[in-house]
This record gives structure tokens, C-alpha cells and sequence, in this order.
């Protein structure tokens, strides 16, 4: 009997050390699924306010009376660049594009030319004025841009950029 002293200290230690390292290895998981939630809130609340800025900036462009210059070449019409690193309004860029701030983000409106057929089957005989429409929100460490093309009647083509 004498033999055995100190083998159940030894015994309780190793399990107290693998308990340790269980709950170490678990709170360390918890962590990261925390952090992962918490970056999916964001990329939902950027989403959702860039949504908001889009539907703001397409209202204007439905708006009786709105006109705006067509743009000049063919950089300019491209979908403007710099809406992957906007952090303010005003103009600027390549792409000459004035930013608008609303809603916690920014929007800009080309005006890109005009259609005689706008998707979705309308064949009229009136010309569409065609506008590309670009919603930028920055919420937290997620960016959203979303770019839509719109008449002056509704939407033809959604898309978010990544």
C-alpha cells in the first residue's frame, strides 16, 4: 500500500491537464464563431442599407423631369472604379461619377445611353434613357456595392460587385 502513494496525484493531474486543454480548445472555438457571427451581421447590415441607398438613388431617377448628361466616352461609362474604395462624396475618379451621400453610404448615377428595347420586353417606340445606378455602404469591415440599370420606369439588371 505504501507503493501507491502519490500514483492518484499523478493520475488526477494528467486529467486535469487534459480538462484544461478541452475547455482551452473549446473557448477558442467559441471565440471564432463569435467573430464569424458577428461578420455575417455586418455583411447583412451593409447589404441591407446598400439595398436602402439603391431604391434611394433609383427613386430619383424615376422622378418626373429627371435629366441628367450622357456620359462622355467610353471610360466614363464604364462602372466607375473608385466605388470599390469610396470612403467620402463629392466627385471624383476616372469615372467622373458625383457621389451622393445617404442613407450611412453613397450613391452616383451615369447616364449611359438609350435603348429602343429595354430588357423585359418592352418594344416601344420611344427611346429609354438608360442609367446605371451605384450604391456603395461601408459597415464596419464590410464593404457593399451594388450597381443597378434603370429607365426611368424601372429596373432592368441588379448585380453586386465584388
Amino acid at each position: 500500500m505504501s507503493t501507491q502513494r502519490g500514483a492518484v496525484l499523478i493520475v488526477s493531474l494528467i486529467f486535469l491537464l487534459l480538462l484544461t486543454l478541452l475547455a482551452t480548445s473549446s473557448m477558442q472555438n467559441a471565440t471564432l464563431q463569435e467573430k464569424m457571427a458577428g461578420s455575417l451581421q455586418a455583411r447583412s447590415v451593409s447589404f441591407q442599407r446598400a439595398e436602402s441607398v439603391l431604391r434611394t438613388a433609383e427613386a430619383k431617377v424615376m422622378t418626373p423631369g429627371f435629366t441628367m448628361p450622357e456620359c462622355s466616352g467610353l471610360v466614363a461609362c464604364l462602372p466607375p472604379p473608385e466605388a470599390m474604395t469610396l470612403s467620402a462624396g463629392g466627385a471624383g475618379g476616372a469615372s467622373g461619377v458625383n457621389w451622393v451621400a445617404s442613407d450611412g453610404g453613397f450613391y452616383g448615377i451615369q447616364h449611359v445611353g438609350q435603348t429602343a428595347e429595354p430588357a423585359g420586353g418592352d418594344s416601344s417606340a420611344s427611346w429609354h434613357k438608360l442609367y446605371r445606378v451605384t450604391a456603395v455602404v461601408v459597415h464596419g469591415t464590410s464593404r457593399t456595392v451594388l450597381e443597378s440599370v434603370h429607365t426611368q420606369e424601372r429596373r432592368i439588371m441588379w448585380r453586386q460587385r465584388q
